[in-house]
């Protein structure tokens, strides 16, 4: 563990500022992340697309009530293909979220990549959300746009949420005498409070446009909003994620004239969900003729986790719906 691990690294923190009907999140990753990034080996650039979005993923699914499992993804034709977190959400109250990650990139281009439109090039932002079995999947998505995932993800809330929502973070290596550099990151949340309002849709025959923060708002709301994100512009990256302010110390510097009012943190750790079990479950919609097509020359059906890397060799004859005692492999050869 690291020497500057504190009580509220690999944590988020909920807070409400009542006198502006504004909601947010302030979130530390440290261990967190390095446990995210260390299951592969990526380039710098690709490392630093994954700290930022598992920043984000940490705070957008802490604010969602969920039973199971919200999705981030961006998928462009620049260096970085896909970047993709998960956020899947404990089953017991006050256990901890589970976060991971993995990216796709082409390394040929990574070389001469040095903006965020070079990484990611044009593409889409997508936040899934998935409530387990019984609900129907959720999937919202909106044009890449902007500088950073952050900007990304603030343009998805307006245009598909209606919520206007302000995202500031900071994310990188940090080193400490007699130890190893190490990924660290931390932000603050903002979004205003839902209200029922009517969708902004452009008028028919117009072209489709980006909605922003300031096209949902007006009057005291658009006053209270505007505040609040001057406030948030004045925060520095070593109170994001330096190790002396804590985040409700930061909360009141930033906004105690908008009374915050803080709940109980959500503990973040690096956790994967696959499991042979639900690699079993993928296959079961193929054929006998299907899984003999996967089948390598050693004879066995095998399956890699992208977030993870774990690695699963399964009998072909106990996989598929075709499979000798039932898709759920209880005919598996010892």
């Amino acid at each position: 563990m690291h020497g500057s691990k504190i009580a509220w690294d690999d944590t988020v923190l909920p807070f409400q500022l009542d006198a502006s009907d504004v909601r947010g999140r302030v979130a530390r990753l440290d261990g967190t992340l390095e446990k995210i990034l260390e299951q592969h080996d990526y380039p710098e650039k690709i490392e630093a697309l994954i700290a930022e979005m598992a920043l984000l993923t940490a705070m957008i699914g802490q604010t969602m009530k969920l039973r199971w499992k919200l999705s981030l993804q961006i998928r462009g034709n620049g260096a970085a293909r896909i970047v993709a977190t998960d956020f899947i959400a404990p089953t017991v109250d006050g256990e901890p979220a589970t976060i991971r990650a993995y990216a796709s990139f082409d390394k040929d281009k990574l070389g001469d990549a040095s903006s965020f439109e070079d990484l990611v090039g044009k593409g889409y932002f997508a936040i899934l959300i998935d409530q387990g079995t019984g609900s129907t999947p959720y999937q919202g998505i909106t044009p890449l746009f902007g500088e950073s995932i952050s900007a990304c993800a603030e343009t998805y809330f307006a245009q598909s949420e209606q919520l206007p929502t302000r995202f500031s973070v900071s994310f990188g290596k940090s080193k400490i005498a007699g130890e190893g550099e190490f990924w660290r990151a931390g932000g603050v949340m903002l979004q205003k409070m839902p209200k029922a309002s009517p969708l902004l849709k452009p008028a028919e025959g117009d072209a489709p446009v980006l909605v922003s923060a300031s096209d949902l708002l007006d009057g005291d709301d658009e006053e209270n909003w505007n505040r609040a994100n001057i406030l948030l512009d004045s925060v520095d990256d070593l109170e994001l994620i330096g190790p002396s302010i804590s985040p409700t110390d930061l909360l009141v510097r930033l906004f105690h004239e908008d009374q915050p009012r803080v709940f109980d943190a959500q503990p973040v750790r690096f956790g994967c969900s696959c499991s042979e079990d639900r690699v079993r479950q993928s296959l079961s919609i193929y054929s006998a003729k299907d899984i003999a097509h996967m089948t390598t020359d050693e004879g066995d059906v095998t399956a890699d986790c992208q977030f993870c890397g774990a690695h699963y060799v399964l009998d072909p004859r106990t996989v598929g719906f075709e499979a000798e005692g039932g898709p759920d492999g209880s005919g598996d050869r010892p």
